[in-house]
């Protein structure tokens, strides 16, 4: 019998079909000391490893608080901030480059932070195999890759597949609060968010006021004062 695989094979042309594109490109950038001090010494505490299996959030965070997801949180400067000031919920963020991880991880030490946990994989598989159904009240994406290039669109994170998993990950009347900086990806967005359903708008237009628990960052606010815009979307699960 031939050792050759068959290249016609059913399953092997679905498991092509399953291939799954990625939303982000994996950069290889040199970490700085103290990002690399904060992962050694950092991550058994605040560090959450991949898994196949479901996360306990009441047992994680040891109390039965509220759970805000953030994925792509970057150096993790606006997602310290937010769990600073709101130390009545609980905060997971997901980031794929291990430099922004270990940034988050050396200024949530720095602010004293213990409403904040990590994990540093792909957020749509965490997504799909780690967070339990009916769990979070607040999902965050702010500011993903946009992917301008047409031939690119696909490889956005915002789908109608990803959201409509992530509405079932929200708790009844949980918030999805996305923002971007790129108005076709903004009108993408809407159109996405539109379409699924159980999705209310919460704004008083297609798009809503930047609330005040989302940070106002440097580079966002210079945009501002060069007239740059950026749009918030804000909706909920209504059942």
């Amino acid at each position: 019998m031939s050792k050759h695989k068959d290249t016609n094979d059913p399953a092997t042309e679905k498991q092509k079909c399953l291939r799954k594109i990625r939303s982000f490109v994996t950069r290889k950038g040199r970490m700085t000391h103290r990002q690399q001090t904060a992962i050694q010494t950092l991550w058994s505490e605040f560090g959450v490893d991949y898994q196949t299996s479901l996360i306990d959030f009441p047992q994680l965070f040891k109390n039965d608080n509220q759970i805000v997801l953030e994925i792509g949180f970057g150096m993790g400067k606006s997602l310290v901030e937010m769990a600073k000031y709101a130390p009545e919920k609980n905060f997971l963020g997901i980031e794929v480059h291990e430099s922004g991880v270990g940034a988050c991880l050396a200024d949530l030490s720095q602010a004293g932070i213990t409403n904040l946990r990590l994990i540093n994989h792909d957020a749509v598989e965490v997504l799909q195999f780690m967070i339990p159904d009916n769990s979070l009240s607040t999902f965050q994406l702010y500011f993903p890759d946009p992917w301008h290039k047409a031939r690119h669109n696909k490889r956005r994170i915002v789908q109608t597949k990803f959201i409509e998993d992530m509405h079932q990950k929200l708790v009844v009347y949980g918030i999805i609060h996305m923002a971007t900086d790129w108005k076709p990806y903004a009108e993408h967005m809407l159109k996405v968010l539109n379409d699924v359903q159980d999705l209310q708008n919460c704004g008083q237009t297609d798009y809503a006021e930047r609330p005040d628990w989302r940070p106002l960052t440097k580079f966002e606010d210079r945009g501002n004062k060069l007239g740059h815009g950026v749009w918030d979307l804000l909706f909920k699960r209504v059942r």
